[in-house]
């Protein structure tokens, strides 16, 4: 019976029971919902008996499921474990990164010169995006991530706590002199809306419903090119836009930084840091972000 099953019916099951979600799943696995629905439906169909429930909260294993759980877990951590063995045979000295494309532009990239003088040896392959990514399933070393460094499973070292500035474009709002100015011009915002209020608040104003008006956007890159052609002002980590201020094309507008809710940490997988290359890496971001 099990020589018929297909391995990803079986994948897809463990995933779901470990995180008793169908979307957290999907997540993990990248694909859609619906696919992992349809991937149990099958396993299910093909074994003759339910191996997961629905419930208001979530999904909940059935006495078989919960049976079967343990030993499929086992079983996938042990083809991860020889999978790694078999990548660790290639001893080659390399890393893949995974970042945002605007901390990856404004502050890894100029500096890993740095790191490519010190372990000229290591080989960085430095991957943007603003997904989620699976630390084993997606070959990434080393997530450089925004948040407030809850990541369940994972090694994470905190890096730096950035500091956010109102920047413009030259002479888009010179008038400004107070935070509460800032209310007169058109803000530009991160994705979920919350800086400017927090930034305001922060400084003394008053709760505003011009606060929250204004074009969002998912990535600083966005938030800085907006900007930069003077389509508001915007709140962005003073590292993100030290190139942009330094070539005159935006300016800070008010003296006024105010710490970010989210940190930055690098995230590995447990025990990554025994490899020799991952352990330097994370001691060289360290150091850089101290400095």
């Amino acid at each position: 019976m099990t020589a018929t099953l297909p391995l990803q019916t079986l994948r897809t099951f463990v995933e779901v029971s470990q995180r008793g979600s169908i979307t957290a799943a999907a997540q993990a696995l990248h694909v859609t919902p619906g696919a992992v629905s349809q991937q149990i439906r099958l396993l299910e169909d093909r074994l003759g008996i339910a191996l997961l429930v629905r419930e208001r909260h979530g999904m909940r294993m059935t006495e078989a499921g919960a049976e079967a759980y343990p030993m499929l877990s086992a079983a996938f951590a042990q083809i991860d474990k020889a999978v790694d063995m078999l990548a660790a045979k290639q001893a080659r000295q390399s890393l893949t990164v995974s970042t945002v494309a605007t901390f990856a532009a404004s502050w890894l990239v100029p500096r890993l010169g740095r790191f490519k003088e010190r372990y000229p040896h290591i080989e960085i392959r430095v991957e943007a995006t603003p997904a989620l990514v699976d630390l084993r399933r997606d070959h990434v070393d080393v997530a450089l991530r925004h948040g407030l460094g809850d990541y369940p499973g994972l090694d994470v070292v905190p890096l730096m706590a950035p500091v956010l500035v109102p920047v413009a474009a030259p002479g888009f709002a010179a008038a400004l002199a107070e935070p509460a100015d800032c209310l007169d011009y058109p803000l530009l915002h991160d994705a979920d809306r919350a800086d400017w209020p927090l930034w305001l608040s922060a400084h003394g104003v008053a709760q505003d419903a011009r606060a929250q008006r204004g074009n969002a956007f998912d990535d600083d890159f966005l938030l800085i090119r907006a900007a930069e052609a003077g389509q508001g002002l915007a709140l962005v980590p003073a590292a993100h836009a030290q190139e942009e201020i330094a070539a005159g094309r935006l300016v800070q507008a008010l003296d006024k930084p105010w710490p970010a809710r989210f940190a930055y940490y690098a995230v590995s997988r447990p025990g990554a840091v025994q490899r020799p290359e991952v352990r330097a890496f994370i001691d060289w971001i360290v150091e850089e972000a101290r400095a």
